[in-house]
């Protein structure tokens, strides 16, 4: 496969800036001040974390069904964009739901929705890299395409503060601004994606029952190096959303002098300023040096920040010891992702990559379950702020099991990988 230009990396990965910027909206901001209109104060990480866990279970199973039918069709399109195009325009309609209607059964058929529709446009784009691109280029494109997750996430936080209040939040403004950059983000990687890829299969010939059975067939086999680099992903990112996904009710909690909403993307932005930086350099050393060895410290660095943040007193520490955990995260993406781009080239791409989000989703909505679990402990002994300790402790274990499970992934195990 040739190499392409660095405009054709752009194109095939700018559709994650839309997409990194409407989940991060969401789940960061939108939703936890929304829900705040609905539910008790003392219930909000447990309304919040049912919701989302909900949400992401349905990301969990479609995403990878997506992406492996995606495999086997055919159209004038391509392979993967009628997926895409499909699930674009379902995200539309359900953000609308959720902007528009109101109450809280809108906002949880709202945001169930978006997570049907999002996904099954997800896990065929997921595709567009290993289909397009040499393995020469991966690591490269790999961190492009985690820099411009991270950007969607910038872009969120220098704009959410502004479009909607911390208190009776109004989700009107915000929603129809992420509508906005769907369709701008969407629109480059639909209209200058040129799929090379050929399929045999017709899609009338797809059976949904085997299907399921190829895709969630749990035998490890040839591949059995690339599900222990799924379970480190998985390991690694419980620990990370854990912090994202509860961070406003973090700052409602230990910062009350602070606008939760403002102040949360203030936190967020730095964040990933620092992420992205690291994620393009570990992108160049992970091609030039090996990525297993970057991929292992990666964990330890990301643990280091997660238990400084237990001893957060001061929003500038907040900042700084946020700053530590986005260098590790930063590591960990370019790196881990690149793997499984090495790990996935060829026919079955789209199932592989799809699979891929067993550990996204399959993490954060595992994250998400640890909300009852912060109200417990914090309403055990109020002021105490226990639940808030003990999730920072458990995601320093976890980031560190992650690194201990990558020690049995060959580093080239891309190419034993695609041989098997």
């Amino acid at each position: 496969m040739k190499k392409v230009s660095g405009w054709y990396l752009f194109v095939l990965n700018a559709y994650w800036i839309g997409l990194s910027f409407m989940w991060n909206s969401l789940h960061v901001t939108i939703l936890p001040a929304v829900l705040l209109n609905y539910v008790p104060s003392t219930q909000k990480n447990t309304w919040l974390g049912l919701l989302t866990f909900f949400g992401l279970i349905l990301a969990m199973i479609i995403q990878p069904l997506s992406g492996a039918l995606s495999d086997k069709w055919s159209s004038k399109l391509g392979r993967r964009r009628p997926f895409i195009w499909f699930g674009t325009l379902g995200d539309l309609v359900f953000l609308s739901i959720l902007a528009f209607v109101g109450g809280l059964p809108a906002l949880f058929i709202g945001y169930l929705g978006l997570q049907i529709f999002s996904n099954i446009a997800h896990g065929p784009v997921q595709g567009l890299l290993p289909d397009e691109v040499s393995t020469s280029q991966l690591g490269m494109a790999s961190g492009i395409k985690t820099a411009f997750d991270m950007f969607g996430i910038i872009v969120s936080s220098l704009l959410m503060g502004s479009l909607i209040a911390s208190e009776n939040a109004d989700p009107k403004l915000s929603v129809s601004t992420i509508i906005g950059f769907m369709i701008l983000f969407g629109a480059i990687t639909l209209f200058g994606a040129k799929e090379r890829s050929a399929t045999t299969v017709k899609p009338e010939g797809v059976k949904f029952k085997e299907l399921w059975k190829d895709v969630f067939n749990f035998k490890a086999g040839g591949k059995k190096a690339y599900w222990q680099l799924i379970f480190s992903r998985f390991l690694y990112l419980v620990g990370i959303y854990g912090f994202q996904s509860f961070a406003q009710y973090f700052i409602r909690d230990k910062f009350p002098e602070q606008n939760a909403v403002s102040f949360v993307q203030f936190v967020m932005g730095a964040f990933v300023v620092v992420l992205i930086i690291f994620t393009l350099i570990a992108g160049w050393l992970g091609d030039r040096y090996g990525r297993k060895r970057i991929h292992i410290i990666s964990g330890f660095i990301g643990a280091a920040g997660a238990v400084l943040l237990i001893f957060a007193n001061t929003p500038t520490q907040l900042i700084a010891y946020g700053a530590v955990m986005g260098v590790g995260l930063g590591i960990f993406m370019s790196t881990n992702w690149a793997m499984a781009n090495q790990m996935s080239s060829g026919a079955e791409a789209g199932k592989l990559m799809g699979l891929t989000n067993l550990a996204t989703a399959g993490s954060a909505a595992v994250a998400r379950l640890e909300g009852p679990m912060i109200d417990w402990f914090n309403n055990m002994r109020p002021g105490a702020l226990w639940g808030w300790t003990i999730l920072f402790a458990l995601s320093a274990v976890l980031m560190v099991c992650s690194s201990l499970a990558m020690r049995r992934v060959p580093e080239e195990a891309g190419e034993a990988a695609k041989a098997a």
